[in-house]
């Protein structure tokens, strides 16, 4: 695909958003997700999953499951992929925009 392709896809599915879609299929190193845009599908690999600890593939979300994500990535090449993130920090940075003091300067 194109650069403007790519410029539309990183428009709509911007890096940091929240999206939902449903899972379609596992594999080894993780699930895919229809995200409802025949151009382009989602998927949560394997180390996305959680933030510490193992995880396997018996531990995946159903197929025919909904599923909440954050953007995190594109492949940009003929498998047309949007990488996708359910680690709960990820999530939590996503759903709640916190207002942190910034460090003093020394």
């Amino acid at each position: 695909m194109n650069e403007e392709f790519w410029n539309q896809i990183k428009s709509k599915y911007q890096l940091g958003k929240l999206i939902y879609g449903t899972v379609e299929a596992h594999t080894p190193f993780g699930v895919f997700v229809d995200i409802g845009d025949e151009k382009v599908r989602g998927i949560i690999q394997i180390t996305d999953f959680l933030d510490t600890g193992s995880m396997t593939p018996e531990m995946y979300p159903d197929i025919g499951s909904s599923v909440g994500a954050v953007v995190v990535g594109y492949t940009e090449d003929d498998r047309n992929q949007i990488w996708l993130s359910v680690k709960p920090s990820v999530l939590q940075k996503s759903l709640v925009k916190l207002k942190l003091p910034v460090a003093n300067q020394l």
